[in-house]
């Protein structure tokens, strides 16, 4: 039944982003005019038994346009996926979501390493790195390594998502709002 092929894409892609935990969240507002950066820790589990847990470190990059133009008004998303087909899709169901306009998201993986045989140790052992650090702006997330780019991708969208009061506020407070 070809009709119902878009239902079994956004199926498969609401239980992946289910599959993700975002275990070390941040707490601050993305900038409402040019470009936040978001550090994270990537938990990736390989899913078999004995296979080892891995941690890739990155950044991702939002930037909001100065200027809104037809050309931007599209989400435009860089280095989160493997494929064609599964960019393509989230960036379909984020542009049907006004928060997600305008926006240039790239994801900027720095490394990974190897760390243990356990999600919760690797987590426990970076957040005792980050607590040790007074790091707060460095969130933890885990995930099934072939949802590496979509586990990133959830994590800037929801710090999108709850930074959309904050840079409203400050819009109306700067007077671009009513």
């Amino acid at each position: 039944m070809p009709e119902f092929r878009g239902f079994d894409a956004e199926r498969r892609f609401m239980e992946a982003w289910n599959a993700i935990r975002i275990a070390r969240p941040v707490h601050y507002s993305l900038f409402t005019f040019g470009e936040s950066e978001l550090p994270y820790f990537l938990v990736l589990d390989a899913g078999k038994t004995g296979q080892p847990v891995s941690i890739r470190q990155g950044m991702v990059k939002i930037a909001r346009p100065l200027i809104i133009t037809p050309d931007n008004a599209e989400p435009e998303l860089s280095n989160f996926f493997d494929s064609d087909e599964e960019s393509g899709f989230a960036q379909y169901l984020l542009a049907r979501q006004a928060s997600f306009s305008h926006l240039r998201l790239n994801n900027m993986p720095r490394g990974e390493r190897i760390v243990s045989d356990s999600v919760e140790e690797a987590i426990d052992m970076l957040n005792r790195q980050l607590d040790n650090e007074e790091e707060d702006r460095i969130a933890i997330l885990t995930a099934p390594a072939p949802l590496a780019g979509v586990a990133v991708l959830r994590y800037a969208a929801e710090r999108v998502m709850q930074s959309a009061t904050d840079n409203i506020t400050e819009l109306r407070e700067r007077g671009f709002l009513p």
